[in-house]
């Protein structure tokens, strides 16, 4: 399969859709199916509310332990078998979450969740970034990004169904299947042009930490103001459903609420990336990020359910017309040689962002004793990563194709 072009890609644009975002929809579909699942599959089997919200965040954990070897399994497996690899790997701890009856072997399977996404995550916007040209880099990236949104909204609906329909476990072999789907869809592919060795190059030339301290400047200017974007949009998934209680919202009207902010979110992924490749990433990251600030800190003063709903509406905005931006500004600054291990370093920086949403609400609200107040300081951090992070985006936009050398 050729590269994309303006006009289409070799194979055409089906092809090129079935292999780059078939695999992604598919697993997104089964780990939002138990995403909300597996703090109470934790409880059932005897651990306290504390204790499944760390069971919870395991996966997390174990994707930020696994974001710096999944470059070694990249270089050396390729683009498609590491997909097929990550995939089979996550099948395998769903299977082993959804037979567990003991906490310590969910927690166990939990974590091992993280190292398939990382490995997962990585290959995939490897593909992306080797198949695309700069002009439409950001239009394809973008719709991987819409392509997980769209995973993860339909996923907790089929986690309902199949819990009303069998059990809780029922959903971990569901997801299971999923993967199983996502590594056989892979398999029916052509090698990724990603696999493909460039004439001169080996996988043993870029290294990877020598790669990690030759980019570190391009890591403190831009890898930061990403870091905060991402803790923006995690702060988003916690404090919404928080406010929510706090205003005496049901379970139900929660999730409503809920529901409207992603389906604004999942809805807008394609015009970021128009705007991204059109007019350059910065008319994307730098509103993106204001109007996620404003929706945080705009929460303090919403207090009606039409306020809530209409704040919760801001917030699928701002993230929404991101979909994409951080793998799309992480790919135009990786090199031509060495990209796997650049990229592994970015999508870190990102997850630890992602990883420290939770802390940063508790911080803010042990400091504030408010939860709005707590929003309103967070506001003010986004805004400033805002000021950050458009300050740092090259002033060229897209790159020319390859990007550096190490």
């Amino acid at each position: 399969m050729g590269p994309v072009s303006e006009s289409g890609p070799a194979g055409g644009w089906g092809r090129f859709a079935l292999a780059a975002y078939g695999p992604t929809t598919l697993s997104s579909v089964g780990h939002g199916a138990i995403a909300p699942l597996v703090a109470l599959s934790a409880l059932d089997l005897g651990a306290s509310v504390q204790l499944s919200a760390m069971v919870a965040g395991l996966a997390a954990i174990g994707q930020l332990l696994g974001d710096l070897p999944a470059s070694w399994v990249a270089t050396r497996l390729g683009d498609k078998r590491a997909i097929v690899v990550a995939c089979l790997w996550d099948a395998a701890f769903l299977t082993v979450a959804c037979l567990s009856r003991s906490l310590p072997l969910l927690a166990v399977a939990v974590l091992c969740f993280g190292p398939a996404g990382a490995v997962f995550g990585l290959a995939r916007q490897s593909y992306i970034t080797e198949s695309a040209p700069a002009a439409v880099r950001a239009r394809a990236l973008s719709t991987l990004g819409g392509a997980f949104r769209f995973g993860a909204f339909l996923g907790p609906l089929a986690g309902a169904a199949i819990i009303d329909r069998w059990s809780l476990s029922a959903a971990y072999g569901f997801a299971a299947g999923m993967s199983l789907l996502a590594a056989g869809l892979t398999l029916t592919l052509p090698d990724l042009p990603g696999e493909r060795v460039r004439p001169g190059q080996r996988p043993d030339e870029a290294k990877l930490w020598p790669v990690l301290r030759h980019y570190h400047k391009v890591y403190l200017r831009l890898g930061t103001g990403v870091m905060i974007l991402s803790l923006a949009r995690s702060c988003r998934q916690v404090i919404l459903p928080l406010w929510c209680a706090a205003q005496g919202f049901t379970a139900q009207s929660t999730s409503l609420v809920y529901a409207v902010s992603m389906a604004i979110d999942t809805s807008l992924f394609f015009l970021g990336g128009l705007i991204m490749d059109r007019h350059g990433r910065r008319w994307v990251a730098v509103p993106s990020m204001i109007v996620l600030g404003l929706g945080l800190a705009g929460l303090s003063l919403a207090h009606h359910p039409a306020a809530v709903v209409v704040m919760a509406a801001v917030l699928g905005l701002g993230n929404g017309v991101g979909a994409g931006l951080v793998m799309v500004l992480g790919s135009d600054a990786s090199p031509a040689v060495g990209r796997p291990q650049f990229l592994s370093g970015w999508r870190l920086m990102s997850d630890v962002g992602n990883t420290l949403a939770p802390v940063a609400i508790s911080a803010l609200v042990a400091l504030t004793a408010s939860l709005g107040l707590a929003a309103v300081g967070l506001g003010a951090v986004v805004g400033l990563g805002a000021a950050w992070l458009g300050s740092g985006i090259p002033r060229r936009s897209p790159p020319p194709p390859g990007g550096g050398s190490a």
